[in-house]
């Protein structure tokens, strides 16, 4: 399946520490280099990794409209883990109380949640993956210590 709709213009990347997210955790440096990052996005990274990811989603054109009415793509995060020496991020979601809450008006079953929530999932770790593999030339600084003991 494919989504054929207009690429969205990137998120602006919060200052947020990665570690208040319930779904990262980032260990040592707090240099997240969100500046080169966001440069990235808007220098064409966000629209070659939308583009990769609309050819293959499951997401509808419905449930696109839902995800652009409530702004959930600004909600995305992208962080570099010096430690991990990769790209995190956060992908935005709806809540498990959508029903309840009333978010949309055509939000009517966990199956469009679902869709909705693992599309926006697999779109920031295409982003991930489109940052690492054609726009980062930076190395990790992480340095892990001299007495790790060795197990080769």
């Amino acid at each position: 399946m494919s989504l054929d709709v207009e690429t969205p213009p990137p998120p602006e990347l919060a200052s947020v520490d990665p570690n208040e997210y319930e779904d990262a955790e980032v260990v040592g440096d707090a240099n997240y280099r969100r500046e080169e990052l966001g440069a990235f996005l808007r220098e064409g990274a966000w629209a070659e990794s939308f583009e990769q990811w609309a050819t293959d989603t499951s997401v509808t054109e419905e449930q696109w409209d839902i995800v652009l009415d409530l702004d959930l793509l600004e909600r995305f995060d992208f962080f570099w883990d010096d430690f991990a020496d990769r790209v995190g991020y956060h992908a935005p979601g709806l809540p498990e109380d959508w029903k309840e809450r009333k978010l949309h008006p055509e939000l009517t079953s966990w199956g469009q949640v679902s869709s909705i929530n693992a599309g926006l999932t697999e779109l920031g770790q295409v982003v991930c993956d489109v940052l690492k593999e054609e726009y980062i030339d930076w190395e990790a600084e992480y340095e892990a210590p001299d007495d790790l003991p060795d197990f080769g």
